[in-house]
């Protein structure tokens, strides 16, 4: 249980760290906003959530009907299983919805996965020698109720990490893609700068051509009067 747990957090945090740089490499200021979550994943996760606040509450009910005062143990077993009692109702009474709605409000992030995948480790850590030590000198139903609490928890805790495994697997798969598709970006020769060539030379004017004078026209000679005939 504890190699599965720490090769699943060396997984998440691997892929967080290589998620990263892609995304950076890859800016797109087309648009800022996420991508919409596929409605499939969106209702597997309601489904998961429900489960694990189903669980909490039945955890924080039953323990408050536990008697560890009158448990048939010694004083130093007692405090101790108190202790716990009261560290995992503080747990599911406010740490775990407040991480609940962090995922609620970020279906696929790995890192709000991962962190309620941590928590629901830690509470079955704790809440698995509390349901034990009700077993060994609490009453048959403490033991009953506390036992059936633990099997949902780990229930939930298992839907959980199945769902984590497949998400990032997807998410493997979607940064392989960004890869290759910077690598064809990047050995894909630019294309040449187009040339804008801007001529600022005015065109030379075409002469303006002047009409030609007409020649005058000269005047009819008069007559001469000497060279008519005498009058008889």
């Amino acid at each position: 249980m504890a190699t599965s747990r720490k090769l699943l957090s060396i997984v998440a945090g691997c892929l967080l760290t290589l998620l990263a740089p892609a995304a950076a490499s890859a800016q797109t200021p087309i648009n800022d906003r996420p991508s919409p979550v596929a409605y499939a994943s969106v209702s597997e996760l309601n489904t998961i959530l429900a489960q694990v606040r189903d669980v909490a509450q039945s955890i924080d009910g039953d323990l408050a009907k536990t008697r560890v005062d009158r448990w048939k143990a010694d004083a130093a077993t007692k405090r101790d299983a108190q202790a716990n009692v009261e560290s995992i109702r503080r747990n599911v009474q406010s740490a775990l919805p407040e991480i609940i709605t962090q995922l609620n409000n970020t279906p696929e992030d790995l890192a709000a996965s991962f962190k309620l995948y941590r928590n629901l480790d830690a509470l079955y850590d704790v809440f698995g020698p509390v349901a034990e030590s009700a077993g060994a000198f609490g009453s048959k139903d403490e033991y009953q109720n506390l036992s059936n609490d633990l099997n949902a928890l780990q229930s939930a805790r298992h839907a959980l990490g199945d769902r984590m495994q497949n998400l990032a697997a997807a998410k493997e798969t979607e940064l392989t893609r960004l890869r290759n598709q910077i690598k064809t970006l990047q050995a894909a020769p630019p294309e040449p700068p187009k040339k804008v060539i801007v001529d600022d030379t005015e065109p030379p004017k075409k002469p303006v051509k002047k009409k030609s004078a007409k020649p005058a026209v000269p005047a009819p000679a008069p007559a001469n009067p000497q060279s008519a005939p005498p009058a008889k």
